[in-house]
């Protein structure tokens, strides 16, 4: 475990929090962190970005939306590394949440509570409908949780779920839409 007693005691001159936005493929999750990020650099507080080194669909060291908006970050192996670079900032940004290990719960509490502000994007269901990797987790522990919904390409209600459109029985399948699409309860129930 990363817990350690005297992080727990020490308090800051800003509080710290985690912020987790959640939600299906396609449904703005990466935007809003960006968009997040981006105030806090507004607001000139020293920020630092992390994503999966796995993570390489749109570009290796840049956290990239949908929409083609682009932060620069920094690719890690373990979420142990994001203690390690991130706790000298006032501002921590994760994107892809869902492909860390179990310690990144613990990660951003150590974070929190040594006054930095965690904001953590991610999946909160894998392809079957199930929670994924630490998410859950980390919504129990958060400030705040903002579930974001994509539109059903099937009928254009709000959409929360991802459907796997190829055969993979693989939990995780980086991909985007050939290999997934947003889909409502009922549609992605009637597949």
């Amino acid at each position: 475990m990363l817990y350690n007693e005297d992080v727990f005691r020490r308090k800051s001159e800003f509080g710290g929090s985690i912020e987790v936005i959640c939600g299906s493929m396609f449904s703005g999750k990466t935007e809003e962190l960006i968009r997040r990020l981006r105030r806090a650099q507004i607001a000139k507080l020293s920020v630092e970005i992390f994503k999966p080194k796995t993570d390489t669909r749109f570009n290796e060291t840049a956290v990239v939306s949908h929409n083609s908006n682009s932060i620069q970050s920094t690719p890690v192996d373990t979420s142990s590394s994001i203690l390690l670079l991130g706790s000298q900032v006032q501002v921590v940004g994760i994107d892809e949440a869902q492909f860390f290990d179990d310690e990144l719960p613990n990660v951003c509490t150590i974070l929190a509570n040594k006054g930095v502000r965690v904001i953590v994007a991610g999946l909160d269901m894998d392809y079957k409908g199930k929670p994924f990797g630490p998410m859950p987790q980390l919504m129990a522990i958060a400030e705040s949780v903002t579930k974001v919904h994509a539109v059903c390409v099937k009928c254009g209600n709000p959409a929360l779920y991802s459907y796997r459109l190829v055969p993979d029985e693989n939990t995780i399948l980086l991909g985007e839409k050939e290999s997934y699409e947003p889909r409502c309860r009922t549609c992605y129930h009637k597949a």
